[in-house]
C-alpha cells in the first residue's frame, strides 16, 4: 500500500525553533507542514502589516529555512507552510531570494485568494478558511515549498494527500480521514505528550517531546506516529486529547469536505502508533468561515496586592476608592472589571503565600481614558487605602486589543488561486456539492453502572480533558479509558452537572456533544471568551486550563473506578 509521510514542525508562531531540523534529520519524511497560524496571530500580523505593508508574514520560517532548505532539498522532502498568513506572496518572494542566496534550486509556489479584507470595512485582517486543492495543484505541477495564507489548519495535509493519491473533490470519505490526521498533526507536541491531562501516570520522558507524523495511505486510513528516540509518546489517549481540542459536534466542517468525528476509530498500532480508520465524510458547508479581526479599543491593568488578613474587606476598599474614582473621572473606562484571586493562605509561611491578587482589568475606545483614568486613580492612593497597598506593576498607557468574530460567506465569493513557481495561475473551483450541517440524533447512551459505594474526588482521578477556543466561544473535551468509565460519565457529567462544577458557565449556552467511539464528550461553552483571545475578555482567554480546573472538581465517583 502506497504510504504518503507527512511531519509536523510547528504548531504555532513561536513553537521550538529546531523542530525543522528535527524532522528533516530524524527519520524519512515525504512533506514536511508548518502550521503557525491562530486567530490571535492573524491580529499580530495584520498590526505588522500596519506598519511595513511588506510585512504580515511569520519571519521565523524563514531563519528555520535559511538552516534546513538544503536540508529538505537533499532528502526530497516537500515543504508546505501557513506562514505566509496576511502576504503569502511576499513570502514566497522572500524564500525564492533566500535560495538563490544560498544556490539551492527549488521551485516555490503560493496560495492566494484568501483576503477578503476589502469586503469587510473595518477590519483589520478578514480572511476565508479555504481547502487543500490549492496547495495539491502547487505539488502537483512540482513545488518543492508551497506557501499559503489562511488555510483550514488540516489543509496543510489534505493538499499533499490529494496531490500524492489523485483525489478529487467528491471522494469525502478520503479526505475526511485527512481531515482527521490533519487535525492531530496541527498542533505539534500536543500530539506527543504535550500539555496531556495523564502525564504525570506515564514512564516516558515528556520534558522534550517529539513532533507527530502521519503514515497516511490512499485509502484515508493513517497511521500516527514519531520519529524513533525522540521524546514523548503517542498513544490511543494523546491522539483522542487532540481529536477533541477546538472542536465541537460529529460533524467537523471544512471547506473541502465535513468530517465525521462519531465515525473515528483508534486502535493501537504498536510502541508509538496509532492507527486512525473507519472515517466518513460529507459534503462540505454551503459556505466558508471567514475570520474577521478589527481592533476593539484599548485596554490596561492593574493587580493590587491584598496581604494577610482581611481580605475580602480590603479588596471592597479599594474597589469603592476606585468605583469613586471613576465616577469624578471626566471620562470613565466604558468597561471595568474586578476579579479577587485568593492565592493566600491562612499562617502563610511567606509574604508571598499570604497574599491574594485583586485585578482591575478596563477597556475603552479612548486610550487616553484607559491610561490616565486609571493610572491616576490606582497610584494616588499609595497611602490612602488598604494596609500593606502596593501593586504588581503601575498601570502603563494602555494597549489597542482585538476583536475575533466569525462570518460566512458563499464558496464563490473566494478567488482560490494557485499560484506556481514559473508565474502561472491554477483557479480552484469551489466546491459543487454542499450539505447544510444540520444536528445529528444523539447516539443512545450506554448501559449506566450499577449502584455501587462512591467517593467524593477529583473527576481527573478518572478523565481527561482538553480545551480551547474558537472565538469568544471554548470547548472541552472530556475522555476516559474504559468501558465501564464511559458508562459513568455519559450519564454522570450532563450539560447541567458541567454548569455546577464550572461556575462561569451557569448563565450561558452549554452544548454536549457525544462521542462514543472515543469514549468522549465535548463541550461547547458559547460567549465565555467574550469577544475572543485578543479582547482577553478572562484570566486564561484562551480557555487553555478551562478542562484542568474541570478535572480538578470534586463529585461521587464509583469507586470502582478508582
Amino acid at each position: 500500500m502506497t504510504t504518503l509521510r507527512i511531519g509536523n514542525a510547528s504548531g504555532f508562531y513561536g513553537d521550538r525553533f529546531d523542530a525543522m531540523r528535527e524532522m528533516l534529520t530524524g527519520g524519512e519524511l515525504d512533506v514536511l507542514t508548518g502550521d503557525y497560524l491562530a486567530e490571535l496571530t492573524m491580529l499580530i500580523l495584520g498590526r505588522d502589516r500596519l506598519k511595513d505593508p511588506s510585512a504580515g508574514y511569520a519571519r521565523t520560517f524563514l531563519r528555520q529555512l535559511e538552516e534546513c532548505l538544503g536540508l529538505a532539498q537533499e532528502r526530497g522532502v516537500k515543504i508546505v507552510t501557513n506562514a505566509g498568513g496576511l502576504n503569502p506572496a511576499g513570502l514566497a518572494d522572500a524564500v525564492r531570494k533566500l535560495a538563490d542566496r544560498l544556490g539551492i534550486p527549488v521551485r516555490v509556489a503560493h496560495v492566494e485568494g484568501d483576503d477578503l479584507t476589502a469586503a469587510h470595512p473595518g477590519s483589520l485582517a478578514a480572511h476565508a478558511y479555504l481547502g487543500g486543492f490549492g496547495i495539491a495543484a502547487c505539488l502537483r505541477e512540482g513545488a518543492d515549498v508551497v506557501v499559503t495564507g489562511r488555510v483550514t489548519d488540516a489543509a496543510l495535509v489534505t493538499g499533499p494527500a490529494a496531490a500524492r493519491f489523485g483525489w478529487q473533490p467528491g471522494e469525502y470519505d478520503r479526505l475526511a480521514g485527512a481531515v482527521v490526521a490533519g487535525h492531530v498533526l496541527e498542533c505539534g507536541a500536543q500530539a506527543t505528550g504535550g500539555n496531556y491531562a495523564f502525564f504525570a501516570e506515564r514512564g516516558h520522558d515528556i520534558r522534550r517531546p517529539g513532533f507527530p507524523l502521519a503514515e497516511l495511505h490512499e485509502d484515508g486510513t493513517a497511521v500516527i506516529t514519531k520519529h524513533p528516540g525522540t521524546g514523548g509518546f503517542v498513544d490511543v489517549g494523546t491522539v483522542t486529547a487532540q481529536l477533541l481540542y477546538e472542536t465541537g459536534g460529529a460533524r467537523y466542517a471544512g471547506p473541502d469536505v465535513t468530517a465525521r468525528l462519531d465515525t473515528v476509530r483508534l486502535t493501537p498500532d504498536g510502541p508509538d502508533r496509532v492507527r486512525i480508520e473507519g472515517v466518513r465524510g460529507e459534503a462540505p458547508p454551503p459556505t466558508l468561515k471567514v475570520g474577521r479581526n478589527r481592533l476593539g479599543g484599548f485596554r490596561n491593568e492593574v493587580a493590587f496586592v491584598l496581604t494577610g488578613l482581611d481580605i475580602e474587606a480590603k479588596a471592597a476598599l479599594v474597589r469603592d476608592q476606585m468605583d469613586a474614582a471613576f465616577r469624578e473621572a471626566k471620562s470613565a473606562p466604558a468597561d471595568v472589571r474586578w476579579d479577587l484571586v485568593r492565592s493566600d493562605r491562612a499562617d502563610a509561611p511567606t509574604e508571598e503565600t499570604a497574599s491574594a491578587l485583586l485585578r482591575l482589568v478596563v477597556r475603552d475606545r479612548d486610550e487616553a481614558v484607559v491610561g490616565r483614568a486609571l493610572s491616576g486613580a490606582a497610584v494616588e492612593l499609595a497611602l490612602a487605602s488598604y494596609p500593606g497597598f502596593h501593586v504588581l506593576a503601575p498601570p502603563g498607557k494602555g494597549a489597542p486589543y482585538g476583536v475575533f468574530e466569525d462570518v460566512y460567506v458563499p464558496h464563490g465569493a473566494v478567488d482560490h488561486v494557485a499560484v506556481l513557481h514559473d508565474g502561472r495561475r491554477i483557479p480552484v473551483p469551489p466546491a459543487h456539492d454542499t450539505l447544510v450541517l444540520d444536528d445529528l440524533p444523539e447516539p443512545p447512551l450506554p448501559e449506566p453502572l450499577p449502584d455501587g459505594p462512591c467517593k467524593r474526588a477529583p473527576l481527573g482521578l478518572v478523565a481527561g480533558a482538553r480545551s480551547g477556543d474558537k472565538g469568544g466561544n471554548a470547548n472541552v473535551g472530556v475522555w476516559v479509558r474504559s468501558d465501564e468509565a464511559w458508562r459513568w460519565l455519559a450519564h454522570e457529567l450532563t450539560a447541567d452537572r458541567f454548569r455546577e462544577l464550572i461556575p462561569e458557565s451557569r448563565e450561558l449556552p452549554v452544548t454536549r456533544h457525544l462521542l462514543p467511539n472515543l469514549r468522549a464528550l465535548n463541550f461547547v461553552v458559547e460567549g465565555i471568551l467574550g469577544e475572543g483571545v485578543a479582547a482577553q475578555h478572562r484570566f486564561d482567554p484562551q480557555a487553555k486550563a478551562l478542562g484542568e480546573w474541570l478535572r480538578s472538581r470534586h463529585l461521587d465517583i464509583p469507586e470502582v473506578l478508582l
